[in-house]
């Protein structure tokens, strides 16, 4: 059995079953001692057998792969050396109380049941021939069976809970471990595009306007003492310009590296999206001129709409549309899902959703100084649409 937090309650249990099982045996032993009779020495001599093969079992147990057969085998030898027993001492009808256990354990839930029952009926019928027929000879191996089952099911049931909850926690823990690696992951990102920005608001920014005043200067006076100079300063910073803009280039997403944010949209519908079941047309111009940093953003918010979808939204189709009109940009993903009735109230923000994905979503679009709205209704699909303006994200 794998180790769990209920591991010692059933090393407990199981080890007071073989506790009771050769105290039995040993009462049986000695009973046969001390009340002798012509059946005795076969008594004492099967007794003994029988605690040996049970101990065999046991040890058989404990090994790593124990084939059902073999146990099964094991078990039948075990019930007849029992039944032997009896044949020779009445006593013997107390050891069917393990045995119950060992049958349910073995043989399963109903088997096991079905074996319960039939080794009651033995024990009544050889307490009645040993003994007399007697109420207790009767009562007392069906009150015994009765308690049996019910302990043995319960341990069944405790088993099968602890065996769901270990698997829960190790999903859990697998989760976890995606989450950190998700995290680490967005951490990267939003620092590689921090650094993308600054370098072309600062660095690239500054080349761009060295080169453009160093021609400028050279288109003024082309004939002047030095302009080979100045030329050269106009190469180099063109050359480190270019070199800029290619670390720029390297710290955006991967997906923007045609620099096309409908490319990136595009593949990721072809690719991924595709693949979970989900169809999405994306309305994205890829002569769409966006900075960097803002079009990661898109590529986020998109992202992180889609996988509501496929999440929640039982929709077989989406669609993606970013529009530009002069300085302000409308994006939008819609889908035809079952939808909901917004969290919000009547205004239609995301502000007060319940949802993470939706509140990331809203706490980005809100450092890009955007305005966030969902239009849902049930059975009519749900609209995620976000305008901002360009000109202050440039």
């Amino acid at each position: 059995m794998a180790h769990s937090a209920l591991t010692p309650v059933f090393v407990g249990l199981r080890t007071g079953l073989h506790a009771v099982f050769m105290g039995l045996t040993v009462l049986v032993i000695a009973r046969a001692i001390l009340v002798p009779n012509q059946a005795s020495a076969a008594a004492i001599v099967t007794a003994v057998l029988l605690a040996l093969t049970y101990g065999a079992g046991a040890l058989l147990a404990r090994s790593a792969v124990v084939r059902r057969p073999l146990l099964l085998c094991w078990l039948a030898v075990l019930t007849a050396e029992w039944v032997l027993l009896l044949w020779l001492i009445a006593d013997a009808a107390y050891l069917v109380f393990p045995l119950f256990f060992l049958y349910l354990h073995v043989l399963g839930r109903w088997w096991g049941s079905a074996a319960i029952l039939a080794s009651t009926v033995v024990a009544i019928c050889a307490l009645g021939l040993h003994s007399g027929w007697s109420v207790g000879g009767v009562v007392g191996p069906l009150v015994g069976a009765g308690v049996a089952l019910l302990i043995g099911l319960g341990y069944q049931a405790l088993a099968r809970e602890a065996q769901q909850r270990e698997a829960l926690v190790s999903e859990l823990m697998a989760t976890r471990g995606q989450l950190a690696a998700t995290e680490h992951e967005s951490g990267v990102l939003a620092e590689r595009a921090r650094l993308a920005r600054e370098i072309h608001d600062t660095v690239a920014q500054g080349l761009s306007s060295i080169q453009m005043l160093l021609h400028a200067v050279e288109r003024a006076d082309p004939g002047r003492p030095g302009s080979e100079h100045l030329q050269l300063a106009r190469e180099t910073a063109a050359a480190n310009l270019a070199e800029a803009r290619r670390f720029i280039r390297e710290l955006t997403p991967p997906q923007l590296d045609d620099q096309s944010l409908g490319g990136a949209l595009r593949r990721l519908a072809r690719t991924q999206w595709a693949a979970q079941g989900l169809e999405v047309r994306v309305h994205v111009s890829d002569s769409l001129a966006l900075p960097m940093h803002l079009q990661t953003a898109l590529l986020r918010i998109a992202q992180g709409a889609i996988a509501n979808v496929i999440q929640h939204a039982k929709a077989s189709a989406a669609t993606v549309t970013i529009v530009t009109e002069q300085d302000r940009l409308h994006f939008a993903v819609a889908d035809d899902g079952a939808g909901f009735s917004p969290a919000a109230g009547a205004s239609g923000t995301a502000q007060k959703s319940d949802s993470f994905g939706l509140q990331a979503t809203a706490e980005r679009v809100q450092q890009l100084g955007g305005t966030l709205s969902i239009a849902s209704e049930p059975g009519r699909g749900t609209t995620l649409s976000v305008d901002l303006l360009v000109k202050e994200n440039a």
